[in-house]
């Protein structure tokens, strides 16, 4: 299971995007997020960038743990539905 740590911000978002295909890339179905203890908007965009590849695939991924900050972003921009977690 990939679990990025730590922060999720505009200032990695790039570098967690791409772990992130890579796992998806590899296989992995399912992603930790119970590590992350900071956020911003960028952390929505690579999460629906990581659901879209995955569907894209053919293949569910599964949100774990999401902290109550990003799922609160993720309800402020509408888009909470669209992370199953």
């Amino acid at each position: 299971m990939f679990r990025p740590t730590l922060t999720l911000t505009v200032n990695n978002a790039k570098t967690a995007l791409d772990a992130g295909l890579l796992a998806i890339e590899s296989g992995q179905t399912e992603i930790d997020l119970a590590q992350l203890t900071a956020v911003d908007s960028a952390a929505v965009a690579t999460l629906l960038a990581w659901q879209r590849v995955a569907s894209e695939r053919g293949a569910p991924l599964t949100f774990h743990n999401m902290p109550a900050n990003l799922q609160s972003l993720a309800k402020l921009y509408g888009v909470a539905d669209l992370l199953h977690h």
